[in-house]
């Protein structure tokens, strides 16, 4: 019996069939060069058709140059871009899916520094996506913009493309045009929900005359119930229908978030899952014509069953499932959910990634955006296989244990604690993140089924690993807390004053359940990430009274980039968690912390029970340094290598394996 039955039946889309119910959404990926799709653009995508996406939605251009928003997006108004497009919608086509391209225009919220355009809106509002303002647009630039949609259009149709996605949601420029907010025209373009709609009616019918009838047209929406300025589901409803009535559109894709409340446009772990759900199924009975995709959150097979067997949608989009596992469509459709190798909702690397302006990548699978140079999430066979020997068993040498095993290569791997994941596993302890306990489960199960030996317990010195008589030695012993309480902004103290009175302990110290404390605990947070942030938060949902101390200039400052920061300090602030920012510990007393302002100087005394120290850790050289003097030389991967975060670990271990 199939485990999905809902997910796997075939449905018609105007012209087209697809092969099942699963979507590949827009998302960027920042990886276009000169404005122009290339290899790494067309093995990306690639990916994901072969692993049995129904439909892929390429990440989206900009219509105008107005809308241009990060450095990496597609080159707007030239035909040039249309054979380089077709590079990658064939492939894909013959994988089988169909192709779609999204346009857009974000209006207001235009990135002007990447553009050097003045961002253009109905009505001249504020961004919120800096601190910029917009250009109010007059009847012939609007009439401008909607030409931008229709030879882009055009351009996708000459490239190959089965249809278009017009770009409604997140209160870009049609969505904009649609809510009073944004909208305080009093011409033809504003006012009634006719003349509101008018922009999106025109864009969508000429494209349709423009198109022919074998062309798909898409519209996606979003679900924003938390702002109070945003389009209510009941005004989405009536403009949704709208639209559905006049046959404009062939199917509707249904978000959550937007620029006014980032946090759930692309949701985090934080978050609950499958948000476009309540959305989708309000349009639902009004989409007599369209077909309703529900979006955001839907991160496993089991959610996207769920949903379309409730009947709250036709079509669910993966999209950061597929971006984790890109072949998760036809393992879900083998019965093999359990070989899919799950999302974290981290946004470390796809969202995160993105807000810095770099092109993507992802925490888990660190093929993302190399399918090109790696081979996609696919192993060629080692030419010699060897014996390989992991000493380490957290994300790096997981990683690496796994990739060479697939390779074909004999692999051992020796853990020194009786379980697996490392320093990873007690960030899964933190609240919310139990994903990261899923992953590690996931590599055990892949260690088991290609025959890694798996020793617990044994810790090996380097004449032990010398005796194993291994061909490669990969050391992936992690990292350790510094003993000294050294702190970056005192660089002048190499160890903190008051160290010897004892109680401070490292956040490892806490999650390990090594540290024993007393009621009051103050965390100091050097990184700005979950390592410091996630470690005060697991202690004030234990009842513990904490004050987190951060030389930032607020608490999460490195989660700003994930769009995770916010939830999070919410999140503290309710358990009560007193935060002191642009500060360090000045003096350790055993009973108290002195805390230094690095704004004024001033030093205030906070009584505390124990102080935890989230600073950054150091990797031991002398196992390396050993094992050289024996003969040996190991390649050193993750926090072995260099102390940094779980997706350098990753991306190491799979590296190395692929070398071997």
């Amino acid at each position: 019996m199939q485990a999905y039955p809902h997910l796997f039946q075939p449905l018609p889309l105007r012209h087209k069939n697809l092969r099942n119910r699963v979507v590949f959404g827009a998302h960027t990926t920042n990886m276009a060069r000169g404005g122009l799709p290339g290899a790494a653009h067309a093995a990306y995508y690639l990916e994901r058709a072969l692993g049995g996406a129904a439909m892929i939605v390429v990440e989206p251009m900009p219509v105008h140059a107005s809308a241009v928003l990060t450095r990496g997006n597609f080159l707007h108004s030239s035909d040039v871009v249309i054979p380089h497009f077709r590079k990658l919608v064939e492939p894909c086509q013959k994988a089988g899916a169909v192709m779609i391209q999204q346009l857009y225009h974000v209006g207001a919220h235009g990135d002007q520094d990447n553009s050097w355009h003045a961002a253009w809106s109905p009505s001249g509002g504020p961004s919120y996506h800096d601190s910029d303002g917009s250009h109010a647009m007059s009847e012939a630039e609007i009439e401008e913009v909607i030409e931008g949609f229709v030879q882009a259009a055009r351009r996708c149709q000459q490239a190959g493309f089965d249809g278009v996605e017009v770009w409604a949601a997140y209160h870009c420029l049609l969505d904009q045009f649609w809510t009073p907010f944004s909208n305080t025209r009093d011409d033809k373009w504003g006012g009634s929900l006719e003349n509101r709609t008018r922009f999106s009616r025109e864009i969508l019918s000429r494209i349709r005359r423009a198109c022919g009838e074998d062309f798909i047209i898409g519209l996606a929406v979003n679900d924003e119930p938390g702002v109070e300025v945003a389009l209510s589901r009941e005004s989405m409803k009536d403009i949704v229908a709208l639209h559905d009535a006049q046959g404009l559109m062939d199917y509707v894709t249904v978000g959550s978030g937007s620029y006014f409340d980032f946090s759930r446009l692309i949701p985090s772990f934080q978050e609950a899952e499958m948000l476009g759900a309540d959305l989708a199924e309000v349009l639902k009975p009004v989409t007599r014509k369209a077909l309703v995709i529900a979006e955001s959150h839907v991160r496993t097979p089991d959610n996207a069953n769920t949903l379309l067997g409730a009947g709250q949608a036709d079509l669910v989009s993966i999209v950061r499932g597929q971006i984790a596992d890109p072949h998760l469509t036809n393992k879900a459709a083998e019965d093999r959910s359990a070989d899919i190798r799950g999302c974290l909702s981290c946004n470390q690397q796809c969202w995160g990634r993105r807000g810095r302006d770099y092109s993507i990548s992802c925490l888990v699978n660190p093929s993302v955006g190399r399918e090109a140079d790696w081979g996609g999430d696919r192993f060629s066979p080692a030419t010699a296989p060897k014996q390989v020997l992991v000493v380490g068993g957290g994300p790096a040498g997981l990683e690496a244990a796994r990739v060479a095993a697939e390779r074909g290569h004999r692999v051992t791997l020796a853990e020194a604690s009786p379980v697996l994941g490392g320093q990873f596993r007690l960030a899964g302890l933190q609240p919310r993140r139990a994903q990261i306990t899923d992953l590690i489960d996931w590599y055990e199960r892949q260690l088991d089924q290609l025959g890694v030996e798996v020793m617990f317990n044994s810790y090996m010195d380097a004449e032990d690993i010398q005796a194993q008589g291994a061909d490669e030695v990969v050391l992936a012993t992690g990292s350790l807390p510094p003993e000294t309480g050294f702190q970056k902004a005192l660089p002048h103290l190499s160890e903190l004053p008051g160290l010897a009175h004892g109680h401070v302990w490292s956040a490892e110290d806490v999650l390990s359940n090594r540290a024993k404390l007393g009621n009051h605990v103050v965390v100091l947070d050097e990184g700005g990430n979950w390592r410091g942030c996630g470690t005060a938060w697991y202690l004030a949902e234990a009842g513990y009274q904490v004050t987190l101390v951060t030389p930032d200039a607020l608490v999460g400052k490195e989660l700003q980039r994930s769009s995770t920061d916010f939830a999070l300090r919410k999140a503290l602030a309710t358990a009560g968690v007193r935060f002191i920012t642009d500060a360090v510990i000045a003096h350790w007393g055993g009973q108290g912390a002195e805390v230094l302002s690095l704004l004024t100087g001033v030093r205030d005394q906070i009584m505390a029970s124990d102080l935890v120290m989230a600073t950054v850790n150091q990797a031991e050289m002398s196992l390396r340094d050993e094992l050289l003097s024996l003969g040996v030389a190991p390649q050193l991967i993750g926090d072995a290598n260099a102390p940094r975060l779980a997706a350098q670990a990753v991306h190491e271990g799979r590296a190395c394996a692929l070398s071997l």
